[in-house]
């Protein structure tokens, strides 16, 4: 099995960056720093998907999600807006996903048995002055007919502003996947990327983090764009 850091310089040299090569996007690129966004999708509405059968509330209010569960680190960082591009602050920010062999934490049924009662790789944070919010967790890993994601909420109080997915470029999951031994599994079949997934289909390139390489580890920012109505129910509150 290869370690991290071959992981990592294999990647330098299969593929160019996420943003792209050429004056669309370095525009882009520019038009985030101008607007002192994250992420180049500038202003875009993000898309909201399924919640999915697995959310619940743990109501934990922290950074580091991961609760010691084995994977290769990502840092998620997550900025919330409004359709004008303007941050919102004091939104609140639920994630949650599967660990690298695809179990969710509190339910039953998962891979490794009956999770009830545990909560890795879930949590929440409040966005600051500058619509920020990040997060220390691991790359997720996969479960048939699902390609790599994460699940978030936005949140004033108790309203649900948006319920949405997370998806990342597929050379990162599949070097993930094929090359690190948390990963690993003794048959690939129902593993799926992107283009198979009918949810990542639909929701579009606004559901997808940017993702970079750091040190021992990824990073993923997305920008999340709330619609007019949602952004203008959270400023009001």
């Amino acid at each position: 099995m290869i370690d991290r850091r071959q992981l990592l310089r294999s990647l330098a040299i299969a593929a160019p960056s996420v943003l792209g090569i050429g004056a669309v996007g370095q525009a882009l690129a520019q038009d985030a720093r101008a607007a002192r966004l994250i992420a180049a999708n500038v202003c875009q509405v993000t898309p909201a998907t399924t919640q999915g059968p697995f959310y619940f509330d743990p109501r934990l209010m922290r950074g580091d999600i991961r609760d010691g569960r084995a994977g290769y680190p990502l840092a998620l960082r997550l900025q919330v807006v409004d359709a004008a591009c303007r941050p919102i602050q004091g939104a609140r920010v639920d994630v949650w996903h599967c660990d690298a062999q695809g179990n969710y934490s509190g339910y039953p049924g998962q891979q490794q048995g009956d999770l009830s009662g545990e909560t890795f790789l879930r949590g929440a944070q409040v966005t600051n002055q500058a619509g920020r919010a990040a997060f220390r967790t691991i790359w997720p890993g996969w479960y048939q007919g699902r390609t790599a994601h994460v699940h978030f909420k936005v949140l004033v109080g108790e309203r649900d502003l948006l319920t949405g997915q997370i998806f990342f470029p597929d050379r990162f999951s599949r070097a993930v996947f094929d090359q690190l031994p948390d990963y690993a599994r003794d048959s690939t079949r129902g593993r799926i990327f992107n283009d198979q997934d009918g949810i990542a289909r639909r929701a579009g390139q606004g559901a997808y983090a940017e993702v970079t390489q750091v040190e021992g580890g990824f990073e993923a920012a997305m920008v999340i764009g709330l619609a007019d109505d949602r952004g203008a129910l959270l400023s009001r509150s």
